[in-house]
């Protein structure tokens, strides 16, 4: 992970420590009665469900470390201090897909909250990169391995 500081909105600090205080108070206990349990079978060496405990405790523990990390460097984006003149980091845009004519919403957040599901891209993604700075009306170009897609940004909001 980079030095760099992590963007994040009020509500990815949130799941991010909520994720990190589930993991280091419930998944550690829970995963230690796995491998007490797993020891009691005897012979180590061939106990599949000992490794299997000892393996996910080390990828628990791999995922605590980053994600202590990452609220350690951690600089949270106030959607109450967005201006709606130009798209930042916490804006929540209305594109228009110029090609098909289509209205698509989107949160520009920081990569470790970023989910295409949710409609959340990073301010690193193409899109997210090409937003950055916009204001209303603007034409958005973005390279695509089908080509390039055009967007017309209609609306900035402040985050959610």
């Amino acid at each position: 992970m980079s030095q760099e500081e992590v963007i994040l909105t009020k509500e990815g600090l949130a799941k991010l420590q909520a994720e990190l205080d589930d993991l280091k108070y419930v998944k550690r206990k829970e995963l230690a009665a796995r491998i007490k349990l797993a020891i009691s079978y005897g012979d180590l060496k061939e106990n599949s469900e000992y490794h299997s405990a000892k393996n996910d405790q080390s990828f628990m523990e791999t995922r605590i470390i980053i994600l202590e990390k990452m609220l350690n460097k951690a600089r949270v984006v106030d959607s109450d201090s967005l201006t709606i003149s130009a798209v930042n980091v916490g804006s929540v845009v209305i594109l228009n897909d110029i090609e098909f004519s289509e209205k698509i919403e989107y949160q520009i957040v920081g990569p470790a909250e970023a989910d295409v599901l949710e409609n959340k891209i990073s301010y690193e993604s193409p899109l997210g990169k090409a937003l950055i700075g916009k204001t209303i009306g603007s034409i958005i170009s973005v390279n695509a391995p089908m080509g390039v897609i055009k967007y017309e940004l209609l609306e900035i909001k402040a985050g959610l």
